[in-house]
């Protein structure tokens, strides 16, 4: 199923661009979060151009939950390899720093005690991150990419493979095997984002009514537990471009996803997120 979102001549008098890094003083967003950038509209648009792009390429979003520290990957030239780099607020500046060794893909715990690296993570202490740690049983030999988590600690989690996301439940203090989630997936399967709530699952997937490359996807819990059909986030979102990690803002307002356009060039894209609500069963 495909979703077709407004056309951009109905919301050009609620389109908002912003190609500056000053601060906004848009109701809900302050200097001290989202970089300082202005609040989008209904249509995707480069998140903080003027902060974060490069000519190289940007992915995989994640804020923290107080919205003061934003990490992504770059990749390409200098940056031989994926490289996870981290925007603060230091001296009344947004600055970008690299935070070595581990590049996994980021997603910051909603406690904001642990930052989850696919595979790897790393826990807050009083002097920054620790040490990079790897997963106990029976996550420890997973290829997990992307590992986000829903707020009573349940992980969701894709592999560097053709299977399907799967998950982990925290059961009176155990992790228990994972188990496949029972959505109508396509061929690959990759990126997952759960809501904090579990109400809804984002993910990028290739399939051939798709727009080309990967595309963007969600599905709805039902009242009875099960998922809903895959809904295609629609051609405002996903183009002929490779469009990967979905996610929602800590705060439930913005909606961030990455558009690749082939090698190691791509960027960073964010809108508000009530089309999401526009979706959901009633």
């Amino acid at each position: 199923m495909k979703f077709q979102l407004p056309s951009i001549a109905t919301l050009l008098g609620c389109l908002f661009i912003s190609f500056t890094s000053s601060a906004t003083d848009e109701p809900g967003i302050g200097n001290d979060q989202y970089l300082g950038q202005k609040p989008p509209g209904l249509v995707p648009e480069l998140f903080a151009p003027d902060l974060i792009k490069t000519e190289h390429r940007e992915a995989a979003a994640a804020f923290s939950p107080d919205l003061k520290e934003f990490y992504f990957r770059r990749r390409g030239g200098e940056y031989e390899r994926n490289t996870l780099v981290v925007v603060r607020k230091t001296n009344g500046q947004w600055t970008e720093s690299v935070l070595p060794p581990w590049a996994g893909e980021p997603f910051v715990s909603l406690d904001n005690k642990r930052l989850y690296l696919g595979r790897k993570f790393r826990e807050r202490t009083s002097s920054g991150w620790s040490e990079v740690q790897s997963h106990a049983e029976p996550l420890s030999d997973l290829p997990i990419m992307r590992m986000t988590v829903s707020s009573n600690g349940t992980w969701f989690f894709d592999e560097a493979s053709e299977a399907p996301i799967r998950y982990s439940r925290l059961i009176d203090g155990k992790r228990e095997e994972p188990r496949d989630l029972d959505i109508e997936f396509g061929p690959w399967n990759a990126h997952p984002y759960i809501a904090p709530d579990e109400s809804y699952l984002i993910w990028d997937d290739q399939r051939e009514s798709g727009n080309g490359g990967p595309d963007l996807y969600i599905s709805f819990r039902q009242k009875d537990n099960s998922w809903g059909e895959a809904i295609h986030l629609g051609d405002e979102i996903n183009t002929e471009y490779n469009e990967a990690y979905g996610s929602v803002s800590p705060d439930g307002k913005y909606f961030f996803f990455h558009r690749s356009y082939g090698g190691d060039t791509g960027d960073i894209y964010w809108m508000d997120a009530q089309f999401i609500n526009e979706l959901r069963p009633q």
